[in-house]
């Protein structure tokens, strides 16, 4: 971030009265929780906003405390869009917004996120890549707008801090991410809440979808590697939701020695392309995000994801051959 990214996203929220914030597909919670945020905070400024979260496919039930319909959020574009500012959360790239379409008709493009491998496709742009999440840049912008969260606003951003962190596990979760944290509580956020409807309210389904992706797990590389799959058999013998996937790749992470797990799953008939993949690496392992981009995706260094038409055992195999070359060890 430069002084003038800053200086620029805080000039287009003051300038501007209308706006349609949307983050990207397959929503996690800090682009929940992010997109919420910024909802609630241009509100908090008087402004009149909207949250546009195109698909018809339902928002993983672990965020439903978050109660998005009811505070905004609609699933396609509003009809006043062009006359609209697109405000993109936690979105690397045009193409991963959940409409890609929103990013041409609104009558201007912000795009505020964390993801190293940002593509600037925002008319107007921030972009940190050590902040710890999203969330974490949104309550710097705020900071400047001189907005005080309210406590829903406070949850909805620690919601965001806390899950990209892996409740304050991983190797970004730094000093900055552990006082904003803190501040947040103070301002209302609910951390024994956020906890027990993120973690500890799992649908018997997901339960299910979870021991199929454990089954299917197969130690490659050594033991290195972890890959496993999910099929729409898989789905439908789970009776599981397609976002019951959420956070079923970070039980594969716990695997000892793997240095890189990948879950992939089989989209349903009639999606853009077969199968969606993600990448997940220990702290001082290999780039993710570079073999993600290899099929057209991207991502953080440790976390990334990607599309792809290969047929499984073509992605296992390429996943290998990355992760080897990379490493630099062989398999």
């Amino acid at each position: 971030m430069t002084k003038s990214d800053m200086e620029s996203v805080v000039a287009a929220l003051r300038a501007h009265g209308r706006f349609a914030v949307t983050s990207h597909d397959n929503p996690d919670g800090d682009a929940l929780g992010s997109m919420l945020g910024m909802h609630l905070g241009l509100e908090l400024l008087g402004k009149d906003s909207v949250m546009v979260l195109g698909g018809e496919a339902p928002l993983p039930p672990e965020y439903a405390f978050l109660q998005l319909p009811t505070r905004g959020l609609v699933r396609t574009a509003p009809a006043d869009i062009s006359e609209r500012v697109l405000v993109a959360v936690d979105c690397a790239q045009a193409s991963r917004v959940v409409d890609p379409a929103l990013v041409e008709a609104g009558s201007l493009a912000v795009n505020i996120d964390h993801h190293h491998d940002n593509t600037r496709f925002g008319d107007v742009n921030l972009v940190v890549d050590d902040a710890s999440s999203t969330a974490e840049v949104l309550m710097d912008v705020f900071d400047e707008l001189d907005v005080v969260p309210t406590p829903e606003l406070a949850e909805a951003l620690y919601t965001g801090v806390v899950t990209d962190t892996g409740r304050f596990q991983y190797s970004n979760t730094t000093p900055k991410a552990l006082r904003l944290a803190a501040r947040l509580v103070e301002e209302g956020a609910d951390v024994g809440k956020v906890f027990v409807e993120v973690y500890e309210s799992t649908p018997f389904a997901k339960l299910k979808l979870l021991a199929r992706a454990l089954e299917h797990a197969a130690e490659l590389a050594e033991g290195r590697v972890v890959v496993s799959e999910l099929t729409r058999a898989d789905f439908e013998s789970a009776r599981a939701a397609e976002p019951f996937s959420e956070g079923i790749i970070d039980h594969l992470r716990a695997v000892d020695g793997a240095e890189l797990v990948a879950l992939v799953r089989e989209l349903p008939e009639g999606a853009p392309t077969r199968r969606k993949g993600s990448l997940r690496s220990h702290p001082r392992g290999v780039d993710v995000s570079a073999i993600a981009r290899s099929f057209g995706g991207g991502g953080h260094r440790r976390a990334a994801g990607f599309s792809t038409d290969l047929p499984m055992d073509e992605i296992t195999r390429q996943i290998v051959a990355a992760f080897t070359a990379a490493d630099g060890r062989g398999a």
